[in-house]
């Protein structure tokens, strides 16, 4: 007799994984992390390891897609709003606040190690786009209210907020001086100073 899975302690376990691959990740980086110290932190032995992710790589991948994942649920619960600056703005929080978490640095560190392997490039493209999608809509409606600049067209200006995002998680990775939770708020400015009309 085939034994039952109770999906919601298959994702818990599932999550439990991931949320250990990313401290592993962040604190020993991608090629000085051993799937042995995964198990470790996620207090699993390997055969469950195994179970849930075929590889490393795999496990990295399946973090980044949370993420992803995580940004279109989002966007979605945002649905029907018609405030769309203040939408942008809340984004621009919740970007923040997840750069504060003290894993970030090593994790982009971590994933910068890799990223031009093919899965990592490909979830790394998924995520952008995904982004890209969550904020072009929320853009037009805000530049259609006249709330935001009009002189770039909407695409052009979600290009330009993604890159200021993806800046700020740069220099989050490398200066080890730099503070997110000090600089949030200068994050916030910058992103409303580049969408003020």
């Amino acid at each position: 007799m085939a034994r039952t899975v109770d999906p919601v302690r298959h994702e818990a376990r599932r999550l439990g994984i991931i949320d250990a691959a990313l401290t592993c990740f962040a604190r020993h980086g991608y090629d000085g992390t051993t799937t042995a110290a995964i198990c470790r932190e996620a207090r699993i032995g390997s055969g469950t390891f195994f179970h849930y992710f075929p590889t490393k790589l795999s496990l990295m991948v399946a973090v980044l897609e949370l993420g992803t994942a995580e940004s279109v649920a989002w966007f979605e619960a945002q649905s029907g709003r018609t405030d769309a600056t203040r939408v942008l703005d809340e984004y621009a929080v919740r970007a923040a606040e997840d750069a504060s978490d003290p894993r970030t640095a090593g994790f982009v560190r971590a994933v910068g190690a890799v990223m031009t392997r093919p899965e990592i490039a490909a979830a790394l493209d998924r995520d952008a786009r995904a982004l890209r999608d969550g904020l072009l809509p929320w853009v037009r409606l805000a530049q259609q209210a006249g709330e935001i600049r009009t002189d770039l067209p909407a695409d052009r200006l979600v290009t330009w907020l993604q890159a200021l995002l993806d800046g700020y998680l740069g220099v989050v990775a490398a200066e080890t001086s730099f503070d997110p939770v000090l600089e949030q708020e200068t994050l916030r400015d910058a992103l409303q100073r580049l969408l003020r009309p």
